[in-house]
This record gives structure tokens, C-alpha cells and sequence, in this order.
């Protein structure tokens, strides 16, 4: 039984990790490129990690893959996001279909703030 639900999770995780190396390299622009790696890859490598943790059966195997999997989790948004501000203040342009550029004209390139432009 435990053979199954490795082989299930390992292959469910070895899928997403496959999505986001194919959304990589079909999606138009850095922005939604880091969207689509942020979140199959970080399913992904949770579920081969769980995998992992279901075939060594071990209380501090399975503590350590615990860990890892929620730093990931902590982490990959946080990094994601910093990745695509720093872009945006860099100035990498958005796809040229993109509908809504919600930042446009709230962000001061002197002292790097962003504004709500509310009243």
C-alpha cells in the first residue's frame, strides 16, 4: 500500500515540477513566468518531498521534510514577489497583450514608493 501512495505522490509532484518547466518556457513575460514556477514547482516539490517522508517512515526524516516543505512554502511567495517589484522597478516590460498595469503611475522611481493615488 505505502508503494502506491509513494509512487502517487512522487509522480503527481514529478508532473507540477513538469508543468512549471513547460509554463517557463511558453509563458510570454517574467511576470507570468514567475507566477507559474512559484506555484507548481512549490506543489510539486512538496509532493515528491511527502513522498519522501512516506518511504523512510522515520520520525526525524519525516520532522526534517516537514520543515523543508513549509520554509518552501513560507519562502517562494515572498522571493516571487521580490523578484517581480525588483522587475517592474527595473523597468522589464509586461507582455504586450496585458490588459491592466495596475501599478502604472503609482510608483515613484525617487525614493522607490508606491502610492494608492486615493484621496
Amino acid at each position: 500500500m505505502n508503494e502506491i501512495i509513494i509512487l502517487l505522490l512522487m509522480s503527481l509532484g514529478s508532473v507540477f515540477v513538469l508543468l512549471a518547466a513547460i509554463g517557463l518556457v511558453r509563458m510570454p513575460d517574467l511576470y507570468l513566468r514567475i507566477s507559474v514556477t512559484t506555484k507548481a514547482a512549490t506543489l510539486g516539490i512538496g509532493l515528491i518531498l511527502a513522498s519522501a517522508a512516506v518511504y523512510f517512515q522515520e520520525t526525524s526524516v519525516s520532522t526534517r521534510i516537514l520543515a523543508i516543505i513549509f520554509f518552501i512554502l513560507l519562502t517562494a511567495p515572498v522571493g516571487a514577489h521580490l523578484l517581480g517589484r525588483a522587475s517592474y522597478i527595473t523597468g522589464v516590460p509586461l507582455w504586450k497583450k496585458s490588459v491592466l498595469d495596475e501599478l502604472k503611475g503609482k510608483y515613484k522611481k525617487t525614493d522607490h514608493s508606491l502610492s494608492s493615488n486615493e484621496k
